[in-house]
Formats: structure tokens, sequence, C-alpha cells
């Protein structure tokens, strides 16, 4: 059974599976047993939890990073890159599970779901009928990088009659209109729809100009990085209700989020929980450690973002 580093907790199915395939350890176990520091030969983790520089460096024989997720913004690449290691993700097996948590927290958000549950458990339907909400149908929605996740959730938007458009790095010649200009498409979009990578590229492109166009009946869905968004202006458009309202499932520094997202009263806000399902969760963790035992059968992975070593 091989050693791996294991940064990060996982489910206790998922975590059960990894312990019957492989030996994982603990940065403090590593530190304190340089033989053991020096067998380990990879590293498994989760999309939320960085690689830093300084934790590749410490590991000599260093070969593969396989992060549970789609996401590999907090990995350090250019480290990974100067050692020649493999960095893996786990694309695919979460579309679904994203795209339809995506969809119920924009019904949520248009039909006031947790305000009306609220509304009934506090006796309050007793004394009034509750508010008029909005409708998804008719809409016109924007999604902000359509890549595997945004096309399943274009694909799930188009029975609910909405007009669709996308703006990214290219024009992928689809159904859908394509926009070149970020802020023409929130100016466009009753709803924009973000499910962008994180990283340098992307870090702030939601902001206060880009929010401003998806103007006071817009709403913002972020199933994407916190990053994506520039938090101060967000939070400034939706108490000024400049925007109508926002569903985020991400966030800067999660899970000590800013806490005046909790006083408002037109966002609906979940835990980072995009893939946060059991059969989801399995099936990443499945092809995380298939990618592990291809690299250690043949120094090949099965989904690498970067490319294997040169030899």
């Amino acid at each position: 059974m091989r050693d791996l580093l294991q940064i990060g907790t996982f489910p206790t199915r998922a975590q059960n599976l990894i312990d019957s395939e492989f030996r994982c350890h603990t940065l403090a176990q590593l530190e304190q047993d340089d033989a053991l520091r020096n067998s380990v030969r990879g590293i498994i983790t989760r999309s939320n939890f960085a690689v830093p520089y300084e934790v590749i460096a410490r590991l000599p024989n260093l070969g593969i990073i396989a992060t549970c997720g789609v996401g590999y913004d907090l990995i350090a690449l250019d480290a990974a890159a100067e050692r020649e290691v493999i960095v893996t993700n786990t694309p695919e097996v979460l579309n679904s599970a994203v795209a339809e948590l995506c969809i119920g927290m924009l019904l949520a958000l248009l039909r006031a779901l947790p305000a009306a549950d609220s509304f009934v458990r506090s006796g309050e339907w007793l004394r009034g009928a509750f508010p008029l909400a909005s409708n998804l149908a008719g809409k016109h929605v924007g999604i902000v990088g359509l890549g595997r996740i945004g096309k399943e959730i274009a694909h799930r938007l188009e029975p609910f009659g909405v007009t669709l458009a996308y703006f990214g790095r290219s024009d992928q010649q689809l159904q859908w209109r394509f926009e070149s200009d970020l802020q023409a498409l929130a100016r466009t979009s009753d709803v924009l729809i973000l499910t962008s990578p994180g990283g340098a590229a992307t870090t702030g492109m939601i902001d206060a100009a880009v929010l401003a166009e998806l103007g006071p009946n817009g709403y913002l869905i972020n199933i994407a990085r916190g990053s994506v968004v520039d938090e101060s202006g967000l939070l400034e458009a939706l108490s000024r209700r400049t925007i109508a309202g926002a569903a985020l499932d991400v966030f800067d520094n999660e899970p000590d989020i800013d806490t005046r997202f909790f006083d408002l009263d037109n966002v609906v806000l979940t835990p980072h929980v995009g893939s946060a399902t059991n059969e989801t969760r399995m099936a990443m963790a499945r092809l995380t450690l298939d990618n592990l035992h291809s690299f250690f059968a043949n120094g090949t992975a099965l989904t690498p973002v970067m490319a294997a070593p040169r030899t």
C-alpha cells in the first residue's frame, strides 16, 4: 500500500474508501519522519484546500497531486510544473450535481423560497398573503464561462423558456448567443450565472461596472469561485439594491465569510455544496484514486490538468 500526504478532510464514506487503498499521512507526521517524507510520491486533496509551494518543496520524490474536485487554483501550479509533478482533477463526474444546485438556487432566489418557508413557520401566513415573487420563464439568462458545467446548466434551463447567451474566451458556435463583452452580457441579462474557473485571470472579473450593467432588476448566481466576484462591490450592490439579489454557493475566506451577508434579505446562501451529494462525492473520490493508481502503475494520469513529467 502506497503512502500519500492527505491535505484536507473527506466525507466519511470517501475517507474509508481512500484508506482502503492508500496509507494517508498528515503534514505533521511527515515533518517528524524524514524517511516517510522521502517515500511519499503523491498528494491527495480537495479543491477547496491549498497546496502551496512550501508543501511541494518539502517532498523530494513527489510525482502527483490529485485533487478531488474540478478547481485547482489553490494548487501552486508553478511549483508543480518546476518539479514536473502531474496535477489531476475530477471533471465530468460532478457536472450534474453542480448544475442541479444552480437551478435550485436560482428558483429559490426568484421565488423567495427561504423567506416563504420562514413565513409559514413563523405564523405570518395567518396575518396575510406572502408577497409576490418572480418567474424564471421568459428571463434572459447569461452564463459566464461556458465549460462543462455551464453547458449542463444551459441545457437544464432551456425547458424553462428562457433566452440564453454566454461569455467566454471564444465563440463555441453553439445554439446560444455568444457575447464577447462581459458588461454587454450583464446589460442584456435578467440573470447572470457564474461558472468560470478561479485563478488570476478571473479574479474580480464581476466588478462594480458589471453589477451596474446587471441593474436593479438583475440577479447574480455564483457557483464558480468566490474570487471571481469583487465581494465588497457585490455587498454594496445588494445592500443598496442596485441589483435585485444574489444566490451564492462560494465566497471569499470560506467558511469565515463576511458577516454582512447575514443581514441581507435578498440573498440565498449555501456553504459551497455544489458537488455535495453522496453519489457525486463517491464518484469524485473514485476518480481521484484511479488517477493515483494510474500514476503509480505507469506514470500517467486519467484526467491531468498538467502534463505528465518529461522522460
